[in-house]
C-alpha cells in the first residue's frame, strides 16, 4: 500500500499551504475543515480565515488569515502558536 503525504505549512500565522488535500468539507471565517487524501481531516481554527485558493487536480489548498489553531484527525497544534 502505497504511504499518503501531506504537508502543513503556515507562514508567520497569516498564510497556510496544505497539500494532498482531496476537498474543503466546511469553511467560515473563524473554521476551516479539510478532507485529506487517505480519509483523514485537518481542522483549522483563526480568524479572518479566507480561501485564497484551491487547486482539486493537485490537491493543493491555500487560505489567508490568523491562524491559531490546527488539528489533524485527534492530535491538536495550538501550542505552537503562541
Amino acid at each position: 500500500m502505497q504511504e499518503i503525504l501531506h504537508q502543513v505549512t503556515v507562514e508567520q500565522q497569516k498564510t497556510l499551504t496544505v497539500s494532498g488535500v482531496e476537498g474543503v468539507l466546511s469553511f467560515s471565517d473563524t473554521k476551516i475543515t479539510l478532507g485529506l487524501l487517505g480519509g483523514k481531516k485537518l481542522y483549522v481554527s483563526g480568524s479572518g480565515l479566507k480561501i485564497a485558493g484551491f487547486v482539486k487536480q493537485s490537491g493543493t489548498f491555500t487560505a489567508t488569515g490568523t491562524v491559531l489553531q490546527l488539528s489533524y484527525g485527534n492530535k491538536g497544534f495550538s501550542g505552537l502558536f503562541k
